[in-house]
């Protein structure tokens, strides 16, 4: 996947690679293998069901207490299956099944307000296995925000699964 950067935003060294001149956001080519797998959720039931893995990258773990301006996270969802094992019954895993994937880019300076998909201080996508270089969100305040609202307090990421992050 190619992602083309603006000349005007070219100056920013330090923001995130994985958008556009107009702010389209990109998923992360290859993210399983070059960022930091930072924790999984797990949703037994409903539309969101399955393994939530969230991938960072190394620099905004080492930077992390404030997520720093370009930071990229993405979350991928997994379809799961339960077996019985000697650990116990019942023992959920993670399958190949893909459900989507969720991408968010930390944006301190406001870059695209033009954008519906861009405030709050982040950039917002969202992607599905058939077409995985399309962003099927619009607008980040009906498709993304009403999940994170709970999560404002911690800049609208729900750390608390992510022990990657903790400096202890």
């Amino acid at each position: 996947m190619i992602v083309v950067v603006a000349p005007l935003l070219m100056a920013d060294d330090n923001f995130s690679p994985y958008f556009d001149g107009q702010g389209n956001i990109s998923l992360p080519p290859e993210f399983r293998t070059s960022m930091v797998h930072l924790g999984s959720w797990f949703v037994p039931k409903g539309d969101a069901s399955g393994f939530h893995d969230v991938y960072t990258e190394k620099a905004t773990v080492e930077a992390y207490r404030k997520f720093p301006d370009g930071a990229t996270l993405v979350k991928e969802l997994r379809t799961a299956k339960t077996g019985n094992y000697t650990t116990g019954r019942d023992i959920s895993y993670a399958t190949d099944g893909l459900k989507q994937w969720f991408v968010m880019v930390k944006d301190t300076k406001g870059r695209f307000t033009d954008n519906p998909l861009w405030g709050d201080v982040w950039g917002w996508a969202l992607y599905k296995p058939d077409a995985p270089t399309k962003n099927v969100a619009t607008d980040y305040k009906v498709d993304c925000l009403g999940c994170h609202i709970p999560a404002k307090s911690t800049d609208l990421v729900y750390e608390e699964a992510y022990p990657t992050l903790d400096a202890d």
